[in-house]
């Protein structure tokens, strides 16, 4: 079930939903839904590393993950979990697919921002449609290199 914790009705309903589980003592699974991105955001996003990517020669695998994430985006990427095994604390990335719109917004930003501060790279902005198109385009054409 899906409560909408804005709404006064929802808030009661999941109040007394939640009080009967815990009075039976139940195994209960409880998450947050976050906005989705959408299909044109991702589609921006695959774009501009594309593009970031031709221009500097490196994958766009390598791209995100020390560019985008890495560099740009620790806060939103960057998590450190203990290893039993290794004995030591190790960093694991966050997936992108796990932001919802306004976190992908931001750590887009920031990308743009540092691409052209830092690299001299000016990446289209999300409206500039036919930039867009040409740059899917030349990805096509170098498919096999990024």
């Amino acid at each position: 079930m899906v409560y909408d914790l804005n709404t006064d009705i929802d808030r009661e309903r999941f109040k007394r939903r939640v009080s009967a589980l815990y009075e039976r003592r139940a195994l209960v699974e409880c998450s947050e839904r976050k906005p989705q991105r959408s299909g044109r955001q991702n589609r921006y996003l695959h774009a501009i590393l594309g593009e970031f990517a031709m221009q500097t020669g490196n994958t766009m695998e390598y791209v995100k993950r020390e560019y985008f994430k890495r560099s740009c985006n620790p806060e939103l990427f960057v998590r450190t979990a203990y290893d039993k095994l290794a004995k030591r604390d190790v960093e694991r990335l966050r997936s992108s697919r796990d932001l919802d719109t306004g976190e992908m917004t931001t750590a887009i930003e920031r990308f743009r921002n540092w691409a052209a501060a830092e690299a001299g790279i000016d990446l289209p902005a999300p409206d500039d449609l036919q930039w867009i198109e040409y740059i899917e385009r030349e990805m096509q054409h170098k498919k096999a290199w990024l």
